[in-house]
């Protein structure tokens, strides 16, 4: 069968790599801005993935991020700016809540359901949207000084759109993590459960983790296909079950309800007017 072409990528690398040609890596290259998620990265993320589904060649997706992180969260510069093609449709609540439903909750959920395994190569800065991205992935491998973050409570936002933390690291370190705003390194990761493996931190870790993402999925893509994505949705299922996907609805409108709180806008008129520079102040 001939793989699919692939649409012309700007803000992202797709290859097929792998012993057996078996993996697709997704490389986010936008380092510049520390691989912060905007509209164009998001559509495109959502195309590869199609490029990926659509190859039956490819068994394990791995997804990375160029430069010195991961993925620094979203891009609010553009939002800001009013620059996005989103941007006019935010000026109501209804407007805002279909860009965050289209481009954030769902483009999310489809990560997280897509049919084949995935796994996110975390190195440097993984917060806020990024930490909701890598969540997605069915498996984390991180370097021992990744940092894991998610200071948006600082900034009167109800975490991101979806809340991962009482999932990922239970509900009392959750709380914790989100309200005192604390950064986990990928040591600390491991330990509550954030991440699957971590690889010793050096001169070259982005290459290292990488390396041992790729190696992990040179592994998955041993397993039939059809046993690995049957297993991935049964433990999809359970989560679910357990209301995974209920807890993320009920959180995204608690999310779009903050949002639009007073004391919210207000802050976010001091950001359009102080950029990114009083972004960094609120968070530190």
């Amino acid at each position: 069968m001939t793989p699919p072409p692939r649409p012309p990528f700007t803000s992202l690398d797709y290859a097929i790599v792998g012993d057996q040609s078996a993996v697709a890596l997704i490389t986010l290259t936008r380092p510049h801005a520390a691989n912060a998620l905007n509209a164009t990265l998001i559509d495109e993320l959502d195309m590869a993935l199609d490029v990926a589904d659509a190859d039956d060649t490819i068994r394990v997706v791995v997804i990375a991020g160029a430069g010195k992180h991961f993925c620094a969260g979203h891009d609010l510069s553009e939002l800001f700016e009013a620059t996005e093609a989103w941007a006019a449709s935010r000026g109501t609540a209804e407007g805002k809540l279909h860009h965050e439903q289209v481009m954030y909750f769902d483009r999310c959920v489809r990560l997280r359901d897509f049919r084949k395994p995935t796994i996110a190569a975390v190195h440097g800065a993984c917060s806020a949207a990024g930490l909701m991205l890598a969540a997605m992935c069915d498996l984390i491998v991180a370097t021992e000084d990744a940092r894991f973050s998610n200071p948006v409570l600082r900034m009167s936002g109800a975490g991101v759109e979806l809340l991962v933390e009482p999932w990922e690291l239970g509900p009392r370190k959750a709380k914790e993590f989100l309200l005192c705003a604390q950064t986990l390194t990928g040591v600390e990761a491991e330990r509550f459960g954030l991440v699957n493996r971590v690889v010793p931190t050096g001169p070259d870790a982005s290459n290292a983790v990488l390396s041992e993402a790729l190696s992990m999925a040179d592994r998955v893509a041993e397993v039939p296909p059809v046993t690995a994505q049957a297993v991935k949705a049964s433990i999809n299922h359970m989560v679910d079950g357990q209301g995974q996907r209920e807890s993320w609805r009920h959180h995204f409108m608690v999310h779009q309800f903050v949002s639009n709180t007073a004391t919210a806008l207000g802050l976010m008129a001091k950001r359009s007017e102080g950029g990114m520079d009083h972004v960094k102040r609120e968070q530190t």
